[in-house]
């Protein structure tokens, strides 16, 4: 009880959470023209088209206009040079009724904030904050929210920093607080540290159990296959596609899923498997936003496969794969499951006659069906190699004890009875401890590889 009620108080309202609410929003996007802040990747349109569709996942946010203006450095103050600066700001007052703009930038300091808001006289969101928002309206269990809460840490102590020298320049006068000898600045950062602090702690509460339940799985030997990609590359559709899970609703928007869900499947040899869809990555995603989320990432390296998807329809489909790859491999994933990687092209019944460029990619189409089966037998073919399993038939005598053997220590698959010398042939799926386990202790049973 006690925990659920420290839960609950780390789990209020939050001070940065966006007012509920229609917003009518100006998309805008400093382009940088050249130099090392220019992606070779992707180009100013696709950019903003990204940004778009973060503002659309968001219910009762409208965009009403899309602005690209050139920068050469988008890091400074006002992030644009003083004449684009001006023409911005004159196309931002002609908007009708607009109640915010969304500039397009990972994070703006909160000075930058305040001075922008004040030049335009509508609220101003950067990525970090819009890309936050969505998580808080997508967020459903304990653990989603507090890796939120989590994430908001760092931009607390960038506003406090702001609310300090403003109250300074404000006061003039004595910065301590009622001759306790800390100051304002002080009290608030320790108050900070220790909620910090706090929604860690539950969080490695969280943690241990998942690695419980993990664990428990391991010991069940059932398969665990990560599935992961870029923000609305079909994740969710493809597990719904391999698993035959009716309840499973994929949703046509970004960061749809922010909990890792495991889902029951079967392989072509009926081989059980657990599906973990995962939390789907953006360009330029925050880095905090990942390190609060790297909690629930972190099972993915405990999974014997991952199958990566990608929407190869995407014009910055090449783009999205790099952020996939720089993500995992900032996660400390294991070399041999980067190695082992499934890669998926997605979507390919929109491309006429789609043939893969890449060596030991799947093409399929999750929503039709296209290619499932050959993706499965990849699967298997794959997961058989990295958990050192074995599909084999063994002859067997039914008076003894091995086919009650097989039952506990093994999955079996088929069994063919030849009753009249009362021995069958079982096909199993076994792993190397077991079969090894199985030599010695029926030495005189029939294998057939």
């Amino acid at each position: 009880e006690e925990d659920e009620a420290e839960l609950e108080e780390l789990l209020g309202p939050s001070p940065l959470a966006v007012q509920p609410g229609a917003q009518r929003v100006a998309v805008v996007h400093p382009a940088v023209k050249w130099g090392p802040k220019k992606s070779p990747l992707t180009t100013a349109e696709l950019q903003i088209a990204e940004a778009i569709a973060l503002v659309n996942t968001l219910q009762n946010w409208t965009v009403l206009d899309k602005i690209i203006i050139p920068t050469k450095n988008p890091d400074k103050k006002f992030v644009f040079g003083k004449g684009n600066f001006q023409v911005l700001t004159e196309k931002i007052k002609k908007l009708p009724r607009v109640t915010a703009v969304f500039l397009n930038v990972e994070r703006i300091s909160s000075l930058t904030k305040k001075e922008l808001e004040d030049a335009w006289g509508v609220k101003v969101f950067d990525r970090y904050t819009v890309v936050l928002h969505i998580f808080r309206c997508n967020a459903q269990t304990k653990e989603a929210k507090l890796q939120i809460a989590l994430a908001e840490i760092p931009l607390l102590r960038s506003n406090l920093k702001n609310e300090v020298s403003q109250l300074d320049q404000q006061r003039g006068g004595s910065r301590y607080i009622m001759g306790s000898g800390e100051t304002f600045m002080e009290t608030q950062n320790r108050i900070l540290k220790e909620k910090e602090l706090k929604i860690r702690n539950a969080l490695e509460k969280l943690r241990r159990k998942r690695s419980l339940l993990r664990n428990q799985r391991r010991k069940r030997e059932f398969p665990i296959i990560s599935v992961m990609g870029y923000a609305n590359c079909g994740k969710t559709t493809l597990i719904k596609a391999l698993t035959g899970e009716a309840g499973l609703q994929p949703r046509d928007q970004l960061f749809a899923t922010l909990d890792i869900t495991a889902h029951a499947g079967y392989l072509p040899s009926h081989m059980a498997v657990i599906y973990v869809d995962t939390i789907g990555f953006l360009t330029d995603l925050p880095h905090n936003l990942v390190e609060s989320f790297s909690a629930t990432l972190e099972e993915v390296a405990y999974s014997d496969l991952i199958v990566h998807v990608r929407d190869i329809t995407h014009p910055e489909t090449i783009l999205q794969k790099a952020t996939v790859l720089s993500v995992l491999k900032n996660l400390n994933i294991p070399s041999h499951l980067l190695d082992s990687m499934v890669e998926v092209h997605n979507k390919v019944d929109l491309i006429e006659r789609y043939k893969p460029t890449e060596e030991n990619a799947v093409a399929i189409s999750a929503l039709h069906g296209h290619g499932l089966e050959e993706l499965k037998e990849e699967i298997e073919k794959k997961i058989l190699t990295v958990t050192g399993k074995k599909i084999l038939t063994v002859n067997i005598h039914l008076e003894g004890a091995q086919l009650s053997w097989l039952y506990k220590e093994a999955t079996v698959q088929e069994v063919e009875v030849m009753p009249e010398d009362g021995t069958a042939r079982v096909k199993v799926i076994i792993s190397n401890s077991a079969f090894g386990k199985y030599k010695n202790l029926f030495p005189n049973s029939k294998i057939f590889m």
